[in-house]
């Protein structure tokens, strides 16, 4: 096996890929390498550049880590969604694709299968394969859903770059047999993924059990009981006038026991 090595990893994965018969997969496969190859091509990163792995339903690109993330990142967010929607708009129902992606970096070997091994590597595609995921895919009307590792934001996203907003990715964290997973989505999450899944994702706060400041409507209902309106002068009540001394009372309104009249002695 080789010592690891610093790489840059790209993810794309085919929605409802098993949904389709042979014909269908074979064509979708031709346009999710066509995708790929026309992205890195723009990203300015050719063949020499990068290792392919094929997975089926997708594609993985293991990338030098001197070819530089700010231009995949560029080209993901420009190029993926053209491409998706010159291919879509001229296929049938059936023959539609749309794609998940996820970028990370990390360490990552390669064994003497050619089989690649790492725990960055595996990171990155728990984040693919997480519901939080493919909830958002299904709200995506540009066919596409983007979500990137917490290093490539600190390294890359939190910084603004031209063609990368950094408002338009959002931190969400993904449940994994080896801990949480902190992560970015581009894009909001889907309105159907709870983010509380077991085994799924969540997004941080969500459960964090902090009780929301109470609205007015939340407030103790008072105990039932007589209920009496002062509006300065002399209050009467039912056409007698109230005498006595009403310490306290100003205006207002005064729930529960009222005692009236008397200075301190027995209540009336």
């Amino acid at each position: 096996m080789t010592d690891p090595v610093s790489r840059t990893i790209l993810l794309l994965d085919i929605e409802k890929y098993s949904d389709r018969d042979d014909i269908e997969q074979a064509y979708l496969r031709r346009m999710l390498y066509d995708v790929a190859d026309r992205t890195l091509e723009r990203a300015g990163i050719d063949e020499r550049l990068r290792l392919r792995a094929d997975r089926g339903d997708s594609v993985m690109e293991l990338i030098d880590a001197n070819a530089s993330v700010t231009a995949l990142l560029r080209a993901l967010l420009t190029e993926v969604p053209t491409q998706l929607h010159a291919v879509n708009r001229m296929a049938s129902s059936s023959a539609q694709i749309r794609l998940r992606g996820v970028v990370a970096t990390g360490y990552v070997a390669v064994d003497e299968h050619d089989g690649w091994v790492g725990s960055d590597l595996n990171h990155a595609c728990r984040l693919l394969d997480a519901q939080l995921l493919r909830a958002a895919l299904r709200e995506r009307r540009d066919d596409f859903a983007l979500c990137v590792s917490e290093s490539v934001h600190t390294g890359i996203v939190r910084h603004g770059h031209a063609g990368i907003p950094a408002e338009d990715f959002h931190a969400v964290t993904v449940d994994s047999k080896n801990g949480p997973l902190r992560a970015w989505l581009h894009g909001p999450p889907g309105a159907d993924n709870d983010h509380s899944e077991k085994g799924g994702t969540s997004v941080p706060g969500a459960s964090s059990g902090e009780r929301p400041a109470p609205r007015r409507d939340d407030r103790p209902e008072t105990r039932a009981g007589a209920v009496f309106h002062f509006d300065g002068g002399a209050p009467t009540f039912g056409g007698s006038l109230v005498g006595g001394d009403q310490h306290g009372v100003s205006g207002g309104q005064v729930t529960g026991d009222v005692h009236l009249g008397g200075s301190g002695g027995e209540s009336a």
